[in-house]
């Protein structure tokens, strides 16, 4: 076991950065909405200047998702499906083995199932093939008789693979989301809203919500009755709120629409699979989770069948119909989902320790770690960890039979692609977008990769870019802070990327006891301001606790997140979480 590496050694104070308003247009704003100053000032700060703009933001309905033949393809995607319908040919879903491209063949194979369809699904072993789609594998489904292959979440990048299926017989249907390279696939239809020339309004979707406007758009010219259609949209979008939260695209425009309508739909569901999921994630019937909660207790146990063993087992979980079958499966994902913890936790902590080796300082601008045996499975999570600590863009790789494999996680101001594609000749594969990408190349090429990313990054950001920023969305008198107001906050959820938990900042509050550390990492504060009270936790913030002493005026940066223990008690069923903490300015 690796020995435990003490956390609270390092910290960048982030630089705090004001929103600006004019207090009697917003007291204005908020009345004629109907919430609270808190919330209005939020949305006034992230664009929403109308009240019937805001209102479609907070409450949006089916009908506000785009047309799914905006997409470039879209009709000759529908036209080829119905043909294969008609004809009873045999399709071929090919998806990837995280949430996102799982989420999508489950989908995507249900529909066509319930359009009377002759489907099968492949899903890459993770360790044994890797990520895409691969060759042999087209070439044993045309030996099988597939006629038709859709891809889902993936094959944007494989125009060679799409040119030997066409050799083969096999059609091929393209639908993803990550951004293409200039050798377009010649499928029968490309589906992508990053594409060029493509009109559709919303360049962010997931790779399941490029699937899911193909099923809308299938769904529009079978004839069905409305109602069963628009039940099988309001089902699937289940999923695809998952999907949508897993793979962190941001949580605005459909994208928002998307998760708000589809985790509403989580307090009850039919579907065993995902009945069985939630259970195993600690939410019960009645009860359904938020944006946060699917990305740390939900999507992390679909995630570990594909980081940890066969990704199929989620695809089976989610289409068995046997409730039994679903519940052994669910926790199998389980009992994986806490080996892939204890993984990543062992790697996090190695990783650490080299970063306290190395010193980090502003001359590191890009951070690459490699190492054999470090299990390629959960590397994508250790770089998003290193990321959130030492904020700069991080590959993580792991070394086998000379070569290095990984993934990297960036900062905002960073296009981690982008960097990728000035040195293409490191690598033997390589893709993503902005903040996320994966690699493979020759090990002895790491040392060599390092020192590029760096010196590319270095070209590209600022000290400045290496401190992490909090948005204050608002400053507020804790006077302001009760159950009526928080619950106007929650109304703009579900938050995430793109529309993160607000950041609220009170300034001039006094500490009126000695802080609590809790488990030696752990802080609560409790501050007063004019007679008004408010107990603050802070996470992973003991080492602050020399800002906080008793009678000192600090000020506070926090956010209001769902407290389950409070409200079990009687109590609000909200907790304030600490983000920041610094001195007032006298």
């Amino acid at each position: 076991m690796t020995p435990t590496v003490q956390r609270t050694r390092y910290r960048v104070a982030p630089r705090w950065n004001f929103q600006q308003y004019d207090k009697r247009v917003l007291e204005d704003f908020a009345r004629v909405l109907g919430v609270g100053l808190p919330a209005a000032r939020v949305l006034w700060n992230r664009g929403f200047r109308e009240p019937s703009q805001a209102r479609n933001f907070l409450t949006p309905t089916l009908e506000l998702l785009h047309d799914p033949f905006l997409l470039l393809g879209m009709n000759r995607a529908v036209a080829r499906l119905l043909q294969a319908l008609e004809r009873k040919e045999k399709i071929l879903v090919y998806g990837d083995y995280d949430v996102d491209g799982t989420s999508s063949v489950v989908i995507l194979k249900k529909a066509l199932d319930l359009a009377g369809g002759d489907v099968e699904f492949k899903v890459p072993h993770r360790l044994r093939e890797g990520y895409g789609m691969r060759p042999e594998a087209l070439e044993e489904a045309a030996a099988r008789g597939i006629t038709l292959v859709i891809s889902v979440d993936t094959g944007i990048r494989a125009a060679d693979v799409v040119r030997a299926a066409t050799v083969l017989g096999v059609d091929m249907i393209i639908t993803d989301h990550h951004l293409p390279d200039e050798d377009i696939p010649p499928a029968v239809a490309v589906l992508n809203p990053n594409q060029v020339n493509c009109p559709y309004p919303e360049k962010n979707l997931c790779g399941a919500g490029v699937t899911f406007k193909l099923i809308q758009a299938l769904l529009s010219k079978l004839q069905w009755p409305e109602a069963k259609s628009r039940k099988l949209m309001e089902s699937f979008l289940k999923i695809v709120a998952i999907a949508t939260v897993a793979d962190v695209v941001p949580l605005t425009g459909e994208n928002r629409a998307i998760v708000k309508l589809g985790l509403s739909g989580l307090d009850y569901v039919k579907n065993p699979g995902l009945r069985a999921l939630l259970d195993v994630a600690g939410f019960n019937e009645g009860k359904a989770p938020s944006a946060g909660q699917v990305a740390f207790r939900v999507a992390p146990r679909i995630n570990a069948a594909g980081r940890m063993a066969n990704a199929t087992d989620v695809i089976d979980m989610f289409l068995t119909d046997d409730p039994a079958r679903a519940r052994d499966l669910a926790a199998q994902l389980h009992d994986l989902n806490a080996e892939r913890q204890q993984t990543e936790q062992d790697i996090v902590q190695e990783v650490l320790m080299l970063c306290d080796e190395m010193q980090i300082s502003d001359e590191h601008f890009a951070l690459v770690f490699s190492k054999a045996g470090w299990h390629r499975g959960v590397i994508g999570i250790v770089a998003s960890r290193i990321v959130e600590r030492y904020h700069r863009p991080v590959f993580i790789l792991g070394e086998e039979d000379g070569k290095a494999q990984g993934s990297g996680r960036s900062i905002r101001p960073f296009h981690l692609l982008n960097a990728l594609e000035s040195m293409p000749e490191l690598f033997e594969k390589f893709g993503g977008h902005k903040q996320a990408a994966g690699v493979t190349m020759p090990a002895d090429q790491v040392e060599e990769f390092r020192k590029r990313l760096n010196a590319y990054a270095a070209n590209c950001l600022t000290p400045d870019d290496l401190r992490p920023v909090l948005e204050i969305d608002a400053v507020l008198s804790l006077k302001e802070i009760d159950d009526a107001a928080v619950a106007d906050v929650f109304q703009i959820a579900p938050f995430g990327f793109g529309n993160p938990c607000p950041i609220f900042a009170a300034q001039n509050v006094e500490v009126i006891a000695p802080p609590q550390i809790v488990k030696d990492r752990h802080m609560r504060i409790r501050v007063r301001q004019d007679n008004r009270f408010l107990s603050i936790m802070g996470w992973n913030m003991a080492d602050c606790a020399n800002t906080v002493q008793q009678g000192s005026l600090v000020d506070v940066a926090f956010t209001l997140e769902d407290d389950e223990f409070s409200a079990s008690r009687g109590y609000s069923p909200w907790q304030a979480i600490l983000k920041d903490v610094k001195s007032s300015v006298q």
